[in-house]
């Protein structure tokens, strides 16, 4: 009896469940061993961050308004996913969902819950508004969106910056490059964590319903699993592809309305802290499972927090990235590896 190694169409998915576990543990040895090397005490450096995300209320709170934008950004990259697409512009639209929603919240005024409201469709419209041209692109004349969404990253970034040190700039203070606080805010549910976490919960439960048991969510996945077959079942591919990719952007940009009405409260450049790139591991991490980003949203906030921490004993900020980097390139690796298995067979038969 000899062993062969055969590649599977799919992964079974406790197998992959145990690749990205063993990835991520991959991932924090491998840091640690650097940490050491470099003269650093990895174990107490962990034992210190372990106490400082868990072990106080501060701490925890951290983690909770980091969760709320990572599982944003992951659920509109999933989205995109479901029709096997890539939305690498997220980091643009939730710049474009800020630029929106602060956008009303400067030429709009009423009661809070209105202008709350106003903020959360304005915030909406602008993430897609900044998936549009991409959307149209893709749909009308089969360009990559690949490109077109990760361009559109770097003219949302400068936009906010402009306008947050130009014509929106708030000249009460003046020193800050930044615009004015805006009036109404997410009420808080604990401490800083403010509502925008059930909410993005809520809204990962919405969209499995909406993609595992619904005609519509069905034929999308019919239509990211065969495009070729699907418009010789009825299936309208270009109309699916206008309404994902612009729910994508959607959600894109309510994260960045979120995180300027529930966080940070006034639109100034870096207010995305790179959460839409982070979203697309989120999501990988998630397999692009909805209720799973809920998980790896968690798991990156720690990264993140634990960073953070970090930093305060004296770590460069960038060893995060590589740390998150190290993570995504393993998963990659732990993915692939997963589709292969061990086959039996009797030589003297073959």
């Amino acid at each position: 009896m000899s062993y062969r190694i055969q590649r599977r169409p799919s992964a079974p998915a406790s197998t992959a469940i145990m690749a990205r576990i063993g990835a991520a543990a991959s991932a924090l040895v491998i840091a640690g061993s650097i940490l050491r090397w470099s003269g650093a005490d990895p174990l107490a450096l962990g034992r210190h961050v372990l106490a400082q995300s868990f072990g106080s209320r501060f701490g925890l709170e951290d983690l909770g308004l980091m969760v709320s934008p990572l599982l944003l950004t992951g659920l509109a990259v999933a989205v995109m996913q479901r029709i096997a697409l890539w939305n690498i512009g997220v980091e643009g639209q939730f710049y474009g969902g800020a630029f929106g929603a602060t956008a009303a919240s400067l030429y709009l005024s009423g009661p809070a819950w209105a202008m709350l409201g106003a903020m959360a469709v304005a915030g909406c419209l602008g993430g897609m508004i900044w998936i549009l041209v991409p959307t149209l692109a893709r749909a009308y004349a089969d360009v990559s969106e690949l490109i077109t969404t990760l361009l559109l990253n770097f003219v949302a970034i400068l936009l906010v910056y402009y306008v947050s040190t130009g014509p929106w700039l708030d000249r009460a203070t003046h020193q800050l490059a930044s615009t004015p606080r805006i009036a109404a805010r997410v009420p808080s549910i604990w401490g800083t964590v403010h509502w925008g976490l059930p909410i993005a919960m809520a809204l990962a439960v919405m969209l499995a319903v909406l993609f595992g048991y619904t005609p519509w969510g069905y034929e999308v996945r019919i239509s990211g699993a065969n495009p070729e077959a699907a418009p010789y079942a009825g299936i309208p591919m270009r109309r699916r592809i206008i309404a994902v990719m612009l729910l994508s952007g959607g959600i894109a940009g309510f994260a960045g309305a979120l995180e300027l009405a529930g966080t940070v409260h006034r639109l100034q450049g870096g207010i995305s802290n790179n959460y839409g790139y982070l979203g697309i591991m989120v999501a990988v991490l998630a397999r692009n499972s909805f209720l799973g980003i809920i998980l790896s949203a968690t798991f990156m906030a720690v990264i993140l927090n634990s960073g953070i921490v970090l930093q305060t004993q004296g770590l460069n900020a960038n060893a995060v990235l590589a740390v998150t980097g190290l993570i995504l390139i393993l998963t990659a690796i732990g993915d692939e590896a997963a589709h292969y298995t061990f086959i039996a067979f009797d030589q003297r038969a073959a």
